[in-house]
């Protein structure tokens, strides 16, 4: 297993499979490359099956353990099941983020060819709310994430980016998830410093302050040192890497640009270090020159979004109802 110049391991590879997407959601970073294409017919840049079986293959060879794949919206490659199935020849632990409005359609077949699990992207349960933010149906995600379930690819881990519209979506939003055995709950902290819209930041310490005064008790993580609050029987994780130092300090993640590139951190785009061409000792180096280069905290090179003090109070919110 690989190790960073400061004693972090890595352990963990996030595989963006397509820059696709059939939604628009209004924070889109595309993996913190930019906005993501529209759907349409496979093209050249995005890696064939072979080329990720290959990365797969070498992230095994340095002790890595899980694989995540990620978009655009992965589901928009029809040959998804066929890379899951040759992933997890390698690495057993492979999963998916979605925006899971087909979901529904393939649940199945993709637990068949070894996904264990899926986070699914849903900011609000109302769908005209959910409509203004991701530019998509709720109903067909729902659809999905009920289909998840069924065939057993849980958890199901519910991702929801905190910003000023979703805000006062967060009580609702436990109650939802602690009505449906297999659902958790993820908390994403907005990051302007990659879509800008500062605006729409909310006070973050206070969003943690809320969970910790309704939570009936609090769990960290060794992955970035997350919280993790229960409320009863409900678990809500908070992702909160803007101003964290302590979150990069315990971060065990690399990650692969759908061109191939790999990248040792989601806000830089200035470390990526292609791997098409390479013969295998290559490849080889580019995973040890990936990790040895890796950042300690990327906060220390973002300078232009708003400061803890100038955030102001947090937006009111209503405590979880008492049936969560």
């Amino acid at each position: 297993m690989l190790s960073d110049a400061f004693g972090r391991e890595v352990t963990d590879i996030r595989v963006s499979v397509t820059k696709r997407c059939n939604f628009g959601c209004v924070y889109c970073h595309d993996e913190g490359l930019g906005p993501v294409a529209r759907p349409r017919s496979p093209h050249g840049e995005e890696m064939t099956v072979a080329e990720i079986e290959r990365l797969i293959g070498v992230a095994r060879e340095f002790g890595i353990r899980s694989v995540k794949f990620t978009g655009g919206e992965p589901l928009v490659r029809d040959d998804l099941e066929e890379i899951i199935s040759r992933s997890v020849e390698q690495i057993p632990d492979v999963s998916l983020t979605t925006n899971g409005s087909m979901l529904e359609y393939r649940a199945e077949a993709l637990r068949d060819a070894g996904l264990k699990r899926v986070n699914v992207s849903v900011d609000s349960i109302d769908p005209v709310a959910f409509r203004s933010i991701r530019k998509g149906g709720l109903a067909p995600v729902l659809r999905g994430i009920r289909e998840a379930l069924r065939v057993g690819l849980k958890p199901v881990k519910l991702n929801m980016v905190v910003f000023r519209p979703t805000l006062d979506n967060i009580p609702r939003m436990i109650d939802y998830v602690g009505a449906t055995d297999g659902l958790k709950l993820q908390l994403i902290q907005f990051m302007p410093e990659l879509v800008a819209h500062r605006e729409w930041m909310v006070d973050i310490d206070a969003v943690r302050k809320w969970l910790e005064e309704h939570a009936t008790r609090v769990l960290i993580r060794e992955m970035h040192h997350r919280h993790v609050y229960f409320f009863r029987h409900v678990e809500v994780e908070l992702v909160d890497p803007v101003y964290n130092a302590e979150f990069c300090s315990n971060c065990h993640r690399i990650r692969v640009t759908h061109k191939g590139e790999l990248k040792g951190c989601l806000n830089r785009t200035d470390d990526l270090i292609p791997t098409r061409g390479l013969d295998d000792d290559g490849l080889r180096s580019a995973f040890r020159q990936v990790i040895t280069t890796r950042m300690p905290y990327y906060g220390g090179y973002v300078t232009d979004y708003p400061s803890r003090s100038s955030l102001g109070s947090l937006l009111p919110m209503v405590p979880a109802r008492p049936g969560v």
